[in-house]
């Protein structure tokens, strides 16, 4: 089997467990592949700013998300952070090795259903995390105690946490020396087009909320699930603004 890491390089893969385990050598915890399709895709979008895709493991047919998410990696204001960092169930060599050059000293969730592999990422790297100050139990509450994450906090590195209006306690998070806007769950892309994932109050609070982020000056969003492009132009978002929302 043939995996990707990177953009180009195939790698094979054996059909067991145990691969994983030379990269998770620094403290990360083992988990159990769900896929042995899966890939792990790693793009720069701007200088000082890429992304890692990789299968959720908690993924399975018939879920209304696709099973690749994307993860977010940014050098900002002397700090280097993760958002939403998800560890690959897979060989990641080429993953590890830019991780572990340029360490990450801040690791962020922009949504409570984002937690995912950040304790793993507090072992390994010692960062200081940050995130939302409510969890439900249907969340993988992370072990590490947070600092909280709201609407207009500065974080470290100058990243300003943002305002989505969808009532899910998503905090998308502006990193203005890339223009760029990381979101969790507020936006997808289905079939080649931006939607804003519905939420009962749609017209009444997230539109005029995320008309609102218009005011600054960012040029792209990042948005963790998608069809075929996790990385979207300002007209894209701006589109989508008008568009229905998307429900399934």
């Amino acid at each position: 089997m043939k995996a990707s890491i990177g953009r180009e390089q195939l790698i094979d893969i054996p059909e067991n467990d145990d691969f994983s385990k030379p990269y998770l050598d620094k403290g990360l915890s083992n988990h159990i592949m769900q896929s042995a399709a899966t890939t792990v895709e790693i793009r720069d979008v701007a200088s000082g700013l890429w992304i890692w895709r990789a299968q959720h493991p908690q993924w399975k047919p018939g879920e209304g998300w696709q099973p690749l998410v994307t993860s977010t990696y940014v050098e900002s204001g002397g700090e280097r952070l993760v958002i939403d960092a998800l560890s690959p169930r897979t060989a990641a060599e080429e993953l590890w090795k830019r991780l572990d050059n340029r360490p990450p000293t801040v690791a962020a969730i922009t949504i409570p259903d984002h937690s995912r592999d950040l304790d793993d990422f507090v072992r390994r790297y010692q960062v200081r995390a940050y995130g939302p100050n409510y969890f439900s139990p249907y969340d993988d509450i992370p072990k590490t105690p947070l600092k909280i994450i709201e609407p207009d906090k500065v974080l470290p590195g100058g990243i300003v946490a943002l305002y989505d209006g969808r009532g899910r306690m998503e905090t998308p998070l502006w990193l203005p020396e890339q223009r760029v806007v990381v979101f969790g769950d507020a936006l997808t892309e289905r079939g080649g087009e931006l939607r804003v994932w519905y939420s009962p109050w749609h017209e009444k609070r997230a539109l005029p909320a995320m008309r609102e982020l218009l005011q600054l000056p960012f040029e792209r969003v990042i948005i963790s699930h998608c069809d075929r492009d996790p990385v979207q132009s300002r007209a894209a978002y701006e589109r989508a603004l008008e568009l229905p929302p998307y429900k399934n």
